[in-house]
């Protein structure tokens, strides 16, 4: 990884990744607007986690993107692919015009992530449940190749209905994974309503503590706190770690907020145009 690479990652200030996440935010209303696709609401509620990791805590090269020694993050949430298409052409993987084919039949951006499509994928998920299961992979794989690298999985609330991954948060703390965490986007909805009102969640930090991992309850939109947690691993406890971030869904655009009709409406252009004056980049 080049020096200038982590330097660049580490001058950036909280009011600059604040600014970048509210620019990524009106990207994604675009090109949900564009493509005619849906999950903007999942998209915008975890823009700011996905903005500290690739701006501030990954130790990552755009111009290398296959650099073996690099952190890996896995967007287990695959239905938020705009989020991670968006932040990805900002920080430098591919051409940011490549985002006006998102979603577009034979293009490289479909609408759940798919490796060999553009730089920076790391896997392919949507299918809710695997992605955890497949940072446990990649976290063992580097132990026993001698690397240090680290592994991210973002993964929604809802996601911990899955029985899979309660089997990787088993599995990780008794193989001593310290290498590896979880950023739960706990945004509260699923696609057919409240989180509580489906699966028993709460208290979800606590749940992870039973399961042996050092976890943190944080405000989903406080950057700093999220730079500071996802940069201190491993923290020095011989353990995984999980931080559950309380995001609002479709976050940062009024009318958007935690309104679960947004995890499958389609915004208008003069809603679109709406959204960037709030957003403050029209």
């Amino acid at each position: 990884m080049s020096t200038q690479a982590s330097r660049r990652q580490a001058s950036l200030t909280v009011p600059e990744l604040t600014r970048i996440a509210r620019e990524v935010r009106y990207e994604i209303v675009q090109m949900s607007h564009r493509a005619k696709a849906p999950h903007l609401g999942s998209s915008l509620s975890c823009v700011d986690i996905l903005v500290a990791a690739y701006f501030a805590v990954l130790r990552i090269d755009p111009a290398c993107p296959d650099d073996p020694t690099r952190d890996r993050f896995i967007l287990s949430k695959g239905h938020a692919a705009a989020a991670l298409y968006a932040v990805l052409a900002r920080r430098g993987f591919f051409p940011r015009e490549l985002l006006q084919t998102f979603n577009q039949a034979g293009g490289r951006l479909p609408e759940q992530p798919s490796p060999g499509g553009v730089p920076g994928v790391e896997a392919a998920t949507g299918s809710l449940g695997h992605g955890l299961s497949l940072g446990v992979g990649l976290a063992l794989g580097s132990r026993i190749q001698g690397r240090v690298h680290r592994v991210y999985a973002l993964l929604s609330d809802g996601e911990c209905n899955e029985g899979s991954v309660w089997e990787a948060a088993a599995y990780a703390p008794a193989r001593h994974v310290d290498r590896l965490a979880i950023v739960v986007d706990f945004n509260r909805w699923q696609a057919t309503g409240r989180s509580e009102e489906i699966t028993a969640l709460a208290p979800l930090a606590a749940k992870w503590a039973a399961f042996s991992w050092t976890a943190h309850d944080v405000d989903g939109h406080d950057m700093g706190a999220l730079v500071d947690l996802m940069g201190n691993v491993p923290d020095g406890s011989g353990r995984p770690v999980a931080i559950i971030a309380r995001t609002v869904k479709g976050k940062g655009v009024s009318f958007m907020e935690d309104d679960n009709n947004w995890h499958y409406r389609i915004p208008t252009a003069e809603e679109v145009e709406a959204a960037g004056r709030e957003l403050g980049v029209r």
